[in-house]
């Protein structure tokens, strides 16, 4: 009998495998690309349904719609200066008070939290993006306003009122109504959305990075500064630009804080402003055909560039930033 070595046989290279369906890939990538030229025609459809509506009002009041106050559809004079200051100053003060809450909170949710404690913090944290807008609306007007009009704008009101310039950023009724309300309305609504992604970013950065600081004695901050942000410094930024995106559209929980005034007295975060979107949402089933519709889609075209610039901004950002690395490495 032939010895056992002989008889087994050295396995070979596996048989090539036949692709079965190469006409598959061939699908999916057309409807990949399909999808993505969709897009594209989608926002091209946009724009020129705004373009076309908007004609009217471009033509009659130009670039000076930009920098006129008024608005009165009785008269047919219309301004968006009110809209664009009351969105650009809200979502201002909600990226100012948003953005380093969420900081904290991912800090402290990959760094430093017990794990018995990380699951639930981060569900409920993430549970307040499904509350509607609606209902931060109506909290912030039956509950919120009222208590920031006594405990806040009163108080800033008796100290700060009698110094020049910022004394007039808090001059008006305190009323609990207003940019400073909406602001911090939007900043609780955004919250959500930008502590996860920055979890999620911090989350991957490779732990030997952060072990091997530690190890040299760098201290949490230092570890989170040095390592962790610059490694996930993308994905933070995309977390800002989301979260500033929501809070440039957000409507109903606006409507219903900020005052509705579609006249801009003073830049006085106290006094009752007005947004792009919240004028949208409340006069634009009103508006008949004519100037006041299409001043309206005018403001909705003015949006529309603001999210696109700051889009834009936001990338040439991260260019920026990798270029400097380049240069310093």
């Amino acid at each position: 009998m032939p010895d056992r070595a002989e008889r087994v046989q050295p396995l070979g290279p596996p048989p090539p495998r036949k692709r079965v369906a190469p006409w598959a890939d061939t699908l999916f990538a057309a409807l990949a690309q399909g999808a993505a030229w969709l897009t594209l025609l989608m926002m091209a459809g946009i724009i020129v349904s705004l373009l076309i509506g908007a004609a009217p009002s471009i033509q009659k009041f130009g670039l000076g719609f930009l920098v006129s106050t008024e608005w009165d559809p009785v008269k047919e004079n219309f301004g968006g200066l009110a809209m664009i200051y009351g969105t650009l100053a809200s979502s201002f003060i909600a990226l100012l008070i948003a953005v380093p809450v969420s900081f904290g909170i991912a800090l402290f949710l990959t760094e430093l939290s017990p794990g018995w404690l990380k699951r639930p913090l981060g569900i409920t944290v993430e549970l307040l993006a499904a509350v509607p807008s609606i209902v931060y609306g109506m909290w912030g007007l039956m509950v919120f306003g009222p208590l920031l009009a006594t405990y806040v704008q009163q108080p800033l009101q008796a100290l700060l009122g009698g110094v020049p310039v910022i004394g007039s950023l808090f001059s008006g009724p305190p009323v609990g109504l207003g940019i400073l309300p909406a602001g911090i309305i939007l900043a609780i609504m955004i919250i959500p959305f930008i502590a996860s992604v920055m979890r999620d970013v911090f989350e991957v950065t490779p732990p030997m990075l952060k072990e091997s600081a530690y190890g040299l004695g760098s201290t949490t901050w230092e570890v989170v500064s040095k390592i962790v942000l610059p490694y996930t410094k993308t994905g933070v930024i995309g977390g800002i630009m989301l979260g500033l995106g929501r809070a440039l559209g957000e409507t109903m929980a606006v409507t219903f804080v900020i005052g509705n005034a579609s006249q801009l007295n003073s830049l006085s975060l106290f006094e009752a402003g007005n947004s792009i979107t919240s004028v949208l949402a409340n006069e634009f089933a009103e508006a008949g055909d004519g100037l006041h519709r299409a001043s309206l889609l005018y403001l909705a075209l003015i949006l529309f560039v603001i999210t696109f610039a700051v889009l834009a901004f936001s990338k040439l950002l991260l260019n920026r930033l990798k270029k400097n690395e380049g240069g310093r490495s």
